[in-house]
């Protein structure tokens, strides 16, 4: 099991929680919601969660919970800029379908 980040998310992160003054890494996990079923959720974490799994890449901590794990199991987190736009990109092996918004997917 692993959650992998490029350098170019982790420099992302690191900046921003430089920016903040704290914060050990991040959260990252799945909601039910959206068209296909299931949504990324993403959050800056101060306080870590007793349950989470921790992967540590490139220096950041990604912190999961055991349920959302067996949804995300293999992705890795990248931070892209194209044109204009700048954000977080979820490469999912167990994606099977996403909707059309690219709010949500399902496995």
């Amino acid at each position: 099991m692993a959650i992998t980040l490029t350098e170019a998310a982790a420099r992302h992160v690191n900046r921003y929680l430089s920016k903040r003054g704290r914060g050990l890494g991040v959260r990252l996990g799945v909601k039910t919601t959206g068209c296909s079923g299931l949504a990324y959720k993403l959050e800056y974490v101060d306080d870590p969660v007793d349950g989470d799994v921790v992967f540590e890449e490139h220096g950041v901590k990604v912190m999961v919970d055991p349920k959302s794990l067996a949804y995300i199991d293999g992705t890795q987190l990248d931070f892209v800029r194209e044109g204009l736009n700048e954000g977080f990109r979820f490469n999912n092996p167990n994606e099977r379908d996403r909707c059309g918004c690219g709010e949500s997917f399902r496995i």
